[in-house]
């Protein structure tokens, strides 16, 4: 097979439409998929598996409007270093208002709502939340570049003390969910500025920020890159390629030394001061979007059995096993499991396992099967465990899938 064929053949544009997880319509507009319910299954397990992680992590979780006055972004600098990215405004009476390109002024907002302690910190919030960006059509590709995102996004608020700790979790936050999902990191990059006018003036906060990240990154390798700073500070980029060697970056840790003030953020410290708190951006996904286009094309389809969007198929021989078929299939969502019968009008039997390839567990039941209380089991990967009782079955299917690895079996 050669390069080209093998690339297009993991396109998650292509896999994606083919498995019915996100498709387009020129009425909705470029950049703007809609998820069909196999995908609105992934994209849901992902976004849970994220809420789950942060919140034994400490997090708070918040919502905050997809909208916002223009003097916001103009007190974040979004408008005077990132306007060429965001939405034009809309005009309500007196005001303009925009559509958010990023969480972290609303945030902010709602981080100075109250008083703080330096008790209370680091405070740790997050939010998997809408954001839009002004992307030209010519940049835009199935779920890599969208114009309407997802964003698994969280700031934590904290002291400079605790910053380049809360970075360093940060970081392992992002790796234990790479191995969950299967993820394999390219590389990591400290992102610089660059000679531009895009970034904020201040050149002793970018040079005590890039020393933090460069401490946070003690012991890993990585590479430093000038120009792909965030306009507000350093960050680092956890990059990724797909199947063609083309890199992007999903995840990112950022410490930001600029917003606190521009917001005059403040904790009340032990000595009855207010302090200035430091803000750590960060995301362990990034967008939901791009995480699922690279899931995608990471495991063409064939996705770890706890996000899979159908985790068991049970495939009755024939009529005569159909009802026996369904009961299976009722225990098994009793159970949690996502799970589906594949019946005899759907073909031959071989032709509804070649159909069910990607599914993660395939319980044949046939006329020996049914009455043995049994079914054959068959694995994704070829293996053939044999013939178990049903509740074996989903004892073991449902223990791999509450375990949230990238493990399909394991044997008694």
């Amino acid at each position: 097979m050669t390069f080209a064929r093998e690339t297009a053949m993991h396109d998650h544009r292509r896999l994606g439409r083919e498995l019915g997880l996100f498709d387009t319509d020129p009425l909705m507009g470029a950049g703007l998929p809609y998820w069909l319910p196999d995908g609105a299954v992934v994209r849901h397990t992902l976004e849970e598996y994220v809420r789950e992680a942060e919140r034994a992590a400490g997090y708070r979780h918040v919502y905050s409007p997809v909208l916002g006055k223009r003097e916001l972004y103009e007190i974040s600098g979004h408008w005077e270093h990132y306007s060429d990215d965001m939405f034009p405004p809309m005009r309500l009476g007196a005001e303009q208002v925009l559509l958010r390109p990023s969480l972290c002024p609303h945030h902010a907002l709602i981080y100075r709502s109250r008083s703080r302690s330096y008790r209370e910190l680091p405070y740790r919030m997050a939010e998997l939340g809408g954001m839009y960006r002004s992307e030209l059509s010519g940049v835009l590709g199935g779920l890599t570049r969208v114009r309407a995102i997802q964003l698994n996004d969280a700031h934590i608020f904290c002291t400079l003390d605790q910053a380049v700790d809360e970075a360093r979790a940060a970081l392992a936050l992002i790796a234990r969910a790479y191995e969950d999902l299967g993820i394999r990191a390219a590389r990591y990059r400290l992102s610089l500025p660059g000679a531009s006018g895009k970034y904020v003036a201040g050149p002793a906060l970018w040079e005590r920020a890039t020393a933090m990240l460069r401490e946070v990154l003690s012991g890993v390798a990585y590479e430093a890159a000038e120009g792909e700073a965030a306009f507000y500070g350093p960050k680092i980029d956890v990059q990724i390629a797909d199947a063609a060697g083309r890199e992007s970056t999903l995840s990112t840790v950022q410490i930001d030394l600029h917003q606190p003030e521009r917001f005059d953020l403040h904790y009340i410290g032990p000595d009855g001061a207010r302090h200035r708190p430091v803000m750590v951006h960060r995301s362990i996904i990034g967008s939901v979007e791009r995480a699922v286009a690279h899931l995608i094309e990471q495991h063409g389809g064939a996705f770890p059995a706890w996000l899979a969007p159908v985790q068991l198929v049970v495939l009755p021989v024939g009529e005569a096993q159909a009802d026996l078929a369904y009961d299976v299939v009722r225990q098994a969502r009793e159970l949690g499991l996502r799970a589906e019968v594949a019946g005899p009008e759907g073909g031959s039997l071989a032709a509804r396992i070649r159909q069910a390839r990607l599914v993660p567990y395939q319980a044949v039941l046939g006329e020996r099967e049914a009455e043995g209380g049994l079914v054959a089991v068959r694995l994704r990967d070829g293996r053939r465990p044999g013939a178990m009782p049903v509740a074996e079955l989903l004892r073991r299917a449902g223990q791999q899938v509450a375990a949230r690895g990238s493990r399909l079996w394991e044997d008694a």
